[in-house]
């Protein structure tokens, strides 16, 4: 886990809120949701023949003797919250984004953390391909907008209920075949969650699967036009993209439509976002049978791939610098009020000379100096002093002069 410090917290706010402007303007709205849900949850959602339930999440028992998790995604708890508060019934068309901290207990690699941050964006209700690609375009706008443009998207297609059996046979058999050559985790799951085989980064495991049965080859005639339509509107929006057919999700609730955002600039972990349709979710959590496709994105990984040149505070437009306890009362003063209009001033708290001040007035980057004495003070005055240049000239010790100087 790690501490997000002053320096880096602007490139947080600008990702964050780049993300509120982009999603917003898509007609997402915002939602927040528990850091910690039942354990049950994720386990009917996630799947417990996955890494995160077998191995990674963050489980304890209450007082009360619940079981209780920190939550390791954002989908399955925005989906609990769709359904406990009925908001299908209001609109069963729904987009909904989300952004905080996850968790899991997972060997820490370049960019992810045990507590981790992600944005993520969910539509339910809505099972037209349009709208897989216009969730895809609305990631590959955010992306343009925070100026990242080194990324690729990847899609692919999981299949349904319908097809999906027909390509796990086929699958489990041809794992079957090459049991010796897999990792432990790969050998013990295989027949409960064979797809994650595919995924699997350990190289024995990877090059015993090179020639694997596609996913692609086992699709039923309404999972192939959902996903020939999905190309489709992709290339009519302009949108680059490579077909995987080897790209899995660790989750269990995927379905259908799957893509990914990769880098190669954060090593062999090049995903920065992730998603895909989930279509039978919301019905598996006991709410009614609508249609859902979602993505995240984490933030750590995208602090490190935003280019910025300087990370630090942004400077003050005004320090005051009073010259004895009255004046220094003038300046908290003064102070508060053009803080209060939405002007960023500093001052000093200590009351040292004139020379301290102005070196921390420098330090803060200031461009200018307001100076307050006694004489000053008396006669309504202060001297503003352009750091620049050292020049100086009097104006009057009033808001309304001093608001208007800075706005």
């Amino acid at each position: 886990m790690n501490d997000i410090l002053p320096a880096d917290s602007p490139v947080w706010q600008e990702l964050e809120e780049t993300a509120r402007r982009v999603f917003s303007t898509y007609g997402f709205r915002e939602i927040r949701v528990p850091v910690v849900e039942k354990t049950e949850l994720f386990c009917r959602s996630i799947g417990e023949a996955t890494d995160i339930v077998e191995k990674e999440m963050y489980t304890f028992t209450d007082k009360g003797g619940h079981s209780l998790t920190l939550r390791p995604e954002g989908t399955a708890p925005v989906m609990r919250a769709f359904i406990q508060h009925k908001l299908h019934a209001a609109d069963p068309i729904a987009k909904l984004y989300y952004c905080g901290p996850m968790f899991r207990h997972e060997r820490p690699q370049k960019g992810r953390y045990r507590q981790f941050h992600q944005i993520g964006a969910e539509v339910i209700g809505v099972d037209d391909p349009k709208i897989d690609a216009q969730l895809l375009a609305m990631l590959v706008n955010y992306f343009d907008e925070v100026s990242i443009d080194d990324v690729e998207l990847q899609i692919n297609s999981l299949g349904c209920p319908e097809c999906r059996p027909g390509y796990r046979q086929a699958l489990v058999t041809f794992i079957e075949q090459r049991l010796d050559s897999l990792c432990d985790d790969c050998r013990r799951r295989y027949r409960n969650n064979p797809l994650r085989t595919l995924d699997c980064k350990v190289p024995g495991c990877r090059q015993a699967t090179l020639d694997a049965p596609s996913v692609l080859d086992h699709l039923c005639g309404g999972c192939e036009d959902h996903f020939a339509r999905v190309r489709r509107y992709l290339k009519n929006l302009r949108l680059p993209f490579a077909v995987n057919p080897r790209m899995v999700r660790g989750l269990d609730y995927y379905c259908k439509t799957t893509f990914e955002l990769l880098t190669n600039r954060l090593g062999s972990q090049s995903a920065v976002a992730a998603g895909g349709r989930y279509d039978g979710l919301i019905r598996q959590l006991g709410g009614p049978d609508l249609p859902g496709i979602g993505f995240a994105m984490g933030l750590e990984r995208l602090v490190l791939l935003k280019e910025t040149a300087d990370r630090e505070h942004p400077a003050p437009a005004l320090f005051i610098a009073g010259l004895g306890e009255a004046a220094a009362d003038e300046a908290f003063r003064l102070m508060s009020l053009m803080q209060r209009s939405g002007i960023e001033v500093e001052m000093d708290y200590q009351g040292r000379s004139l020379k301290a001040q102005l070196r921390r007035a420098d330090k803060l980057g200031a461009a200018q100096v307001l100076i307050i004495g006694e004489d000053e003070l008396a006669r309504g005055s202060a001297q503003l002093r352009t750091m620049a240049d050292g020049s100086q000239q009097e104006v009057r010790l009033d808001i309304d002069t001093l608001r208007t100087l800075f706005t």
